[in-house]
């Protein structure tokens, strides 16, 4: 049996249009598009309508960096893939792409179950998995192949954290070289952790133990440094390169100087860079530990860098990097010791509203919005345009926007499963207000309505900026 919905009266903004016009959905698929008030869009009939007048109507968000449920530092990200798809959801993202990993001494395909097991029959929203490569090896390189056959088709490699999920040089050069043969994207973690390591010790030595050390100690100098080195292994193996988590004025400096010299290198940066600083890191009472993550904020001179990266196209994707540790109990265990507190921010409910804030205060333009937040991360990650616009034939992946509405970001009214929210009494312009997944209401009004199961796997195919 069929089912149909019409959105109707909202403008419709994609990457590259804004127009007003009727959407009509057909079994979880947007069928067709039509200028509203037209004959065309008049002859639209379903059995469900929503009135979008006066709002927008955008692809749902992609965010293509989460970890849920993520092993680190002694504990686990507090969110399950039920609780942080359903967050995701209440934020207006309507797929995440999150981090399978493979641990030291096992294969690729045993992480990869492992974060199958863990996400299948829980999800609220659709996703898929990268795969994060702790131990370059002959075997695991052959896997790197099988992997992206079967859709997933990007790696993320460390260049920090050593004794957990770093690789050397080496390492790093055989992983780029199979990728450059198989189609796959290295996703890089760029920061020298081995000199970052020197400089936590000799930052503990002198009993600097506050959070705020946690900044100093990983220099913007080290993440640049390390992108430097990631574009330059790149270069040589002849493989595309996207860098995570950019926070500092100088990394986006190495991106812009590979891009205009042709090389297919790509960066992304995250909320917390553009909204926060090394301000949030030094509050009293170890509230600092609430904003430790690494790549680390840096100091506000560093926010303009980044918009202006992406204004130019230096930088071309705004994830999350969501992977939330709660205060009491995870982040305390580094009281004392700003090297043992969970790394790690929650953001997966709040970037599409922080984002549209930036369009109201003029860093970006609506279509940079969506660009930025749906159809670069789709296309990157191989998912468009079933995934990141409004088009017949992509997936009923929608949200009506009110674009007039405010609100407070609280942890006292956010979904996510932490206790408490990087951007509190933060007050911004813009609201999501129903939500469907695949044509299927997953967030009405304001009211959930979704359901653990509903969210799917989506293999993905290989990055579309590659020819």
């Amino acid at each position: 049996m069929s089912s149909r919905t019409v959105i109707r009266g909202g403008l419709v903004i994609t990457a590259s249009d804004e127009i007003h016009a009727d959407v009509l959905i057909e079994d979880g698929r947007v069928a067709a598009l039509a200028a509203s008030g037209t004959p065309a869009a008049e002859a639209f009939t379903a059995e469900s309508v929503i009135d979008a007048t006066g709002k927008y109507v955008i692809p749902g968000g992609v965010d293509p960096h989460t970890h849920m449920e993520m092993p680190f530092g002694g504990t686990y990200a507090a969110d399950t893939f039920e609780t942080g798809t359903r967050a995701a959801a209440w934020g207006g993202t309507t797929t995440i792409v999150d981090f399978a990993i493979q641990t030291v001494g096992q294969s690729l395909r045993e992480g990869l179950d492992a974060w199958h097991a863990k996400a299948e029959g829980n999800c609220a929203i659709d996703y898929g998995f990268h795969m994060i490569v702790s131990d370059v090896n002959q075997e695991t390189l052959k896997e790197m192949d099988l992997l992206v056959e079967e859709g997933v088709t990007s790696f993320k490699q460390f260049m920090a954290y050593p004794g957990v999920f770093y690789s050397d040089d080496g390492q790093i050069l055989r992983a780029m070289q199979r990728s450059a043969e198989n189609g796959g994207l290295i996703m890089m973690h760029a920061e020298n952790g081995i000199a970052i390591d020197v400089l936590v010790e000799q930052a503990l030595a002198r009993g600097e133990t506050d959070p705020r050390y946690h900044g100093e100690v990983r220099k913007a100098l080290l993440e640049a440094e390390a992108t430097h080195r990631a574009i330059r292994l790149a270069q040589v193996a002849g493989a595309p390169l996207y860098v995570v988590h950019v926070s500092a004025i100088e990394a986006v400096a190495e991106l812009a100087r590979a891009r205009d010299e042709g090389l297919p290198v790509f960066g992304e940066t995250c909320p917390q860079y553009l909204f926060l600083s090394t301000d949030n890191l030094a509050e009293p009472d170890f509230e600092g530990a609430k904003y430790v993550c690494s790549t680390p904020l840096r100091p506000k001179e560093h926010q303009a860098a980044l918009w202006q990266g992406l204004r130019t196209n230096d930088l071309q994707v705004v994830s999350t990097d969501h992977c939330p540790f709660c205060f009491v109990g995870q982040k305390e265990l580094g009281r004392g010791d700003f090297s043992k507190i969970p790394n790690g921010m929650p953001g997966v409910e709040n970037r599409m509203d922080l984002l549209h804030q930036a369009v109201v205060d003029g860093h970006i333009s609506r279509r940079r919005w969506i660009e930025i937040a749906c159809a670069t991360p789709a296309r990157m990650f191989g998912m468009y345009p079933k995934k990141g616009t409004i088009a017949p034939g992509a997936d009923a992946d929608v949200v009506i926007y009110d674009p007039q509405a405010e609100q407070v970001i609280s942890a006292e009214t956010h979904h996510m499963n932490v206790d408490y929210s990087a951007y509190e009494g933060r007050r911004t312009t813009g609201r999501v207000e129903t939500v469907l997944s695949r044509g299927e209401i997953v967030i009405n009004q304001r009211e959930y309505t979704g359901h653990a199961g509903h969210g799917v796997y989506t293999p993905r195919s290989t990055c579309q900026y590659l020819n």
